[in-house]
């Protein structure tokens, strides 16, 4: 990685690539934003239209159209391109089409020299994490997916609101596969510094069955905003962002991303969400927290879900 200049290129200038870059422009901590994409066009409109609003930003930064050459120098390579999730259409559903896409990409940068840090947004990601990993041959530690970042903003989120809170004094974590076997761990959810199970329990307002739907809403909230408006981009630009600024500015922060597994929770070999220490060399170290036996057998369940799906793109 680089020393002095940042650098950031993002592959993929679809909605979910320009949530990102527009986030990230708003809360800077870059000097260098390079825009990759099979189209040209789009991605040198995208490019000029966000230099446009330089005058705006925190800091300074330079924003252009480029080629897989400028992933050389690059300290985090964002990958968003591949096929969406349509109507009706589970991310696991879309592996096939998405792995060759990610095969191609992630070889083409490694063709640059680059030396840095892949993230990887792209569905279904866990899944795809792990096929980025296999193709570059960087160390796994160097490879890391958005995982439930963004499922996890949502818990917090559901819980504030249905407790009153502002979403940042709410703490826990969705862990699992990015998908329909992910599920939240309440043993480790906090308000402040209560769990949230005891809050639950002291308060008649409040009950287990409102925290069961608040899971279900999490889980399926892709669904309803497809459903709506075909396309879910804000919230993942957002957390991509919070992803890259953690590497960026070595904050050694905890994040639910996905990461390599190698004996934590009783897996091994698979990318999988979870609490994970993030800096400037990528995934410091996976939490590997407490658990009830219940959770544990969920995490069994939903990592199988992504092998037995992992080894149809082997």
């Amino acid at each position: 990685m680089q020393t002095g200049v940042r650098r950031v290129v993002l592959v993929g200038t679809g909605f979910v690539g320009m949530s990102f870059a527009y986030s990230m422009l708003n809360q800077g901590g870059l000097e260098e934003f390079v825009l990759v994409d099979v189209n040209k066009d789009k991605a040198e409109g995208e490019a000029m239209d966000l230099s446009h609003g330089l005058a705006f930003a925190p800091n300074k930064m330079d924003i252009w159209a480029g080629t897989y050459e400028d992933c050389k120098t690059a300290d985090v390579v964002v990958i968003t391109a591949g096929a969406a999730q349509a109507p009706g259409e589970t991310r696991l559903d879309l592996v096939e089409k998405n792995a060759k896409i990610m095969r191609g990409i992630v070889r083409e940068v490694m063709k640059s020299g680059f030396n840095g840090i892949f993230v990887i947004a792209s569905n279904p990601v866990d899944v795809l994490t792990y096929v980025a990993w296999q193709e570059s041959g960087l160390p796994r530690h160097r490879v890391i997916g958005s995982g439930t970042t963004l499922d996890t903003a949502r818990l917090r989120y559901e819980i504030g609101k249905y407790l009153n809170v502002d979403p940042r004094n709410v703490h826990g974590y969705i862990v699992g596969e990015h998908g329909d076997t992910e599920f939240p761990l309440w043993s480790h959810t906090t308000v402040g510094v209560q769990p949230i199970l005891d809050v639950v329990a002291k308060n008649p307002k409040f009950n287990k069955e409102d925290l069961e739907q608040i899971y279900v809403n999490v889980r399926d909230a892709a669904y309803h905003i497809i459903e709506r408006k075909r396309a879910t981009y804000y919230g993942i630009g957002m957390a991509l962002t919070r992803i890259v600024k953690a590497i960026l500015s070595d904050e050694n922060s905890c994040l639910s991303v996905s990461a390599y597994l190698n004996g934590q929770y009783g897996q091994n070999d698979v990318f999988v969400g979870v609490p994970a220490i993030i800096n400037r060399n990528g995934v410091r170290e996976v939490f590997e927290l407490n658990i009830t036996e219940e959770e544990k057998e969920k995490l069994t369940k939903s990592v199988n879900v992504l092998k037995e799906t992992l080894a149809t793109v082997k």
